[in-house]
């Protein structure tokens, strides 16, 4: 199913647990695939294992997960060491740490043979990109967060016919550390782990 959906917007939630780290992330109503919740962590606890999970009533479900031992000390899956699936199919992940620019650095999916571009735009904002084929013309997705505190908000809007999978991977991406796409970012990213992972060995 395609359709021109209208935008939509995610809150921050948090639901305590009885044991262990409570459920947090973003939900919101879409008026064409209604309710969406991103949950971070999603599934068990496992040992080096971190992850985040999409749900929808009309979106297939998609699940991003992280192993290795930095897992301990990140807030949310990174691109390193991960996997990821829509529903019961995997989806492969692809990307150019080198590349000099954030077009360049983006991460390229593919899933059930459709090609998918995701491009930082700014710190706030990235836009999922999935490419035209003979029979469709492709779609934009652009999710940006706005606030600070309770007050912040996601807002997703589509330019394009949109499928239910274009929205599960573009929102499943609020709940991963996507700092790695830009160039600052990627320094960032690379020091706060190492000195996460010096503080930790010397704790």
């Amino acid at each position: 199913m395609h359709t021109t959906i209208s935008p939509f917007t995610l809150a921050p939630w948090k639901e305590p647990q009885p044991y262990g780290h409570p459920l947090c992330g973003w939900r919101g109503t879409s008026p064409e695939f209604g309710e969406i919740r991103v949950l971070l962590p999603a599934g068990r606890d496992a040992p080096n294992s971190l992850a985040t999970e999409v749900r929808g009533g009309r979106i297939p479900p998609a699940v991003f997960e992280t192993r290795g031992l930095h897992t301990e000390v990140v807030r949310r899956p990174t691109l390193n060491r991960s996997t990821l699936r829509v529903g019961d199919a995997p989806v492969r992940m692809d990307r150019n740490r080198w590349a000099p620019t954030r077009r360049g650095r983006s991460l390229r999916l593919t899933y059930l043979g459709d090609a998918y571009r995701l491009t930082a735009l700014d710190r706030r904002t990235y836009e999922l990109v999935r490419a035209p084929d003979p029979e469709d013309p492709g779609v934009r997705v652009t999710v940006r967060r706005s606030g600070l505190g309770g007050s912040r908000r996601i807002t997703v809007r589509t330019a394009g016919r949109t499928l239910p999978a274009d929205i599960s991977l573009a929102v499943l991406f609020t709940g991963v550390d996507r700092s790695v796409l830009t160039g600052r970012g990627a320094i960032r990213a690379g020091l706060s782990r190492v000195l996460n992972l010096w503080a930790e060995s010397q704790a």
